[in-house]
């Protein structure tokens, strides 16, 4: 099927795997539908808890349940998991070695016209920066469900970013190379090196077409592992590339761009510029709308990466 919303996959991976697995429980704060979770509540009521509106409850619970030799999935929207329980994720999950996968349903601007209340621009930052946490964000349904299925069989915490629309495929179901915390190559290219995490691969993918179109060779690199990052995919793209540019929906510190400019800067040094939305309230509107404004949209990354090659050279 094609063009899936991520929380859709992440809600049937966990269907079909409660299904022979009974040690999986979910964990919601009043969050459910949100989550399209509402099915496996009514069919798996003893795998499922309900904690209302309370993540550092729903952090703590799934980490106890962990420890208990459970494996614990709780899920909520990213911008209240990754905030008001960042202590929980911080000391009861990632210090503490537990079994939880934290997935931050509705990331980045998906709750646009709802304002700063609602948007989680910096969860990807705060996370990253706990020692001992994965943090992914997959970047289609195929993806996503490689990803789960693969957290559901190790016994690591990570936290788990999708947005709430539905995504287009940049994968096919019969085509989607997946190995666990290694970036996956879809172009390669010898002007400009895009690496992008989540919903902006495809963007990125679509913006390499419009620089080819102008004779402008791209490499885009679908980093769904942000952190623990693939530095060996980010040293093959920069070495190959004039210029380097990151493509995040998220704040423009302490990220994926801050992650890679590490990398460059110490290790290949390049021209390289960051693509992310403000540091500053975002602007409310539709996901369409804040992207255009902030140019993280396919016309606005292809525009920002040849101004950048020309400046560069």
């Amino acid at each position: 099927m094609a063009n899936l919303a991520n929380r859709a996959v992440i809600a049937d991976v966990l269907m079909k795997r409660a299904a022979t697995d009974s040690e999986i429980v979910v964990l919601c704060s009043d969050s459910r539908g949100s989550a399209a979770l509402d099915p496996f509540f009514e069919t798996y009521p003893k795998q499922a808890v309900e904690v209302g509106i309370a993540e550092q409850d729903l952090v703590g619970m799934s980490a106890g349940l962990a420890a208990c030799g459970k494996k614990a999935v709780a899920v909520s929207p990213a911008s209240f998991l990754a905030t008001r329980s960042y202590e929980q994720a911080r000391v009861d999950c990632a210090y503490s070695d537990t079994n939880v996968i934290l997935v931050g349903i509705s990331g980045g601007v998906s709750y646009g016209e709802l304002g700063m209340t609602h948007q989680s621009a910096q969860d990807i930052a705060a996370l990253a920066a706990v020692p001992n946490m994965r943090v992914y964000l997959p970047s289609d349904q195929h993806q996503t469900r490689k990803l789960m299925n693969a957290l559901l069989d190790d016994e690591k915490c990570a936290y788990v970013r999708v947005g709430r629309s539905v995504v287009p495929d940049v994968y096919a179901e019969d085509d989607c190379p997946f190995e666990l915390n290694r970036a996956n190559v879809l172009r390669e290219g010898s002007d400009v090196a895009l690496i992008a995490t989540g919903e902006l691969v495809h963007a990125c993918l679509e913006a390499a077409k419009a620089l080819e179109a102008e004779g402008i060779s791209t490499t885009v690199v679908d980093m769904y592992c942000v952190k623990p990052l693939d530095e060996e995919a980010v040293l093959r793209a920069a070495k190959g590339a004039k210029v380097v540019l990151t493509a995040e929906e998220a704040a423009p510190f302490g990220g994926l761009g801050s992650m890679v400019a590490q990398v460059v800067g110490e290790k290949c040094p390049r021209p390289m510029k960051t693509l992310a939305l403000p540091d500053a309230p975002v602007k409310t509107g539709t996901k369409a709308q804040i992207f255009a404004r902030y140019g993280l949209d396919a016309a606005g990354i292809a525009k920002r990466a040849k101004e950048f090659l020309a400046a560069a050279k």
